[in-house]
């Protein structure tokens, strides 16, 4: 896709299908992802999500010291495809994603918030933007980034949607970079994936702020 291009909007929902950023990021087959996190940085670009061919589709700006703890997943192009926000004074640690490099509540797309304030294990609950009662969750993220592993729901179904999984060899450790998988189910929105695993990493990395 050409830059300064934007991604069409998702349409309905259909039976099977998961469409939250948009179609362009569903397929009909598995979705096999690597995501590479480099340790102990403070630049720019630290995740890198590629396809199975080691190509990176997509990757992560944003300071992990930045004020308004602001990120931003762009593709291989640099074109920003959603922006991610934590959300001040939140008691569970709620982070809002917005459609491209926007932060208005007109672009927003989903929200995500641990589904209790004090938990050992991480256990996420996501709401699409028009869910404004979040009386039930419309996806649900069971597991834990220190264990480089978790699963994702729809809603509070048993229908997997994706995994993480651990990835770590001895030469990414030696690297500074931890690596990990990612498997997308068919129909299912891989950059949506994506952003759940970098919100989970958020939320993990930071503990010591008020709840």
């Amino acid at each position: 896709m050409l830059a300064g291009t934007s991604y069409p909007a998702p349409p309905m929902q259909s039976p099977g299908a998961v469409n939250v950023i948009s179609p362009h990021f569903c397929v009909g087959y598995p979705v096999d992802l690597t995501v590479v996190r480099k340790v102990m940085t403070l630049s720019e670009g630290s995740f890198g999500i590629a396809d199975v061919n080691g190509n990176i589709i997509f990757s992560v700006k944003g300071k992990l010291l930045s004020l308004h703890d602001r990120r931003v997943l762009v593709d291989a192009g640099g074109n920003p495809i959603v922006t991610f926000q934590q959300k001040f004074l939140s008691a569970h640690r709620r982070w809002q994603v917005f459609r491209g490099e926007s932060t208005s509540a007109n672009d927003l797309l989903f929200s995500v918030k641990k589904s209790s304030v004090f938990q050992f294990k991480t256990n996420l609950e996501v709401f699409l933007a028009y869910n404004t009662k979040e009386e039930l969750c419309d996806f649900r993220i069971e597991g834990s980034w220190m264990e480089r592993s978790c699963v994702i729901y729809a809603g509070n179904s048993n229908a997997i949607i994706g995994q993480m999984h651990k990835k770590h060899t001895a030469q990414s450790i030696l690297l500074g970079k931890e690596t990990f998988g990612v498997t997308v189910y068919p129909n299912v929105d891989y950059a949506f994936v994506v952003a759940l695993v970098v919100i989970l990493h958020e939320i993990n990395e930071d503990r010591s702020g008020e709840d």
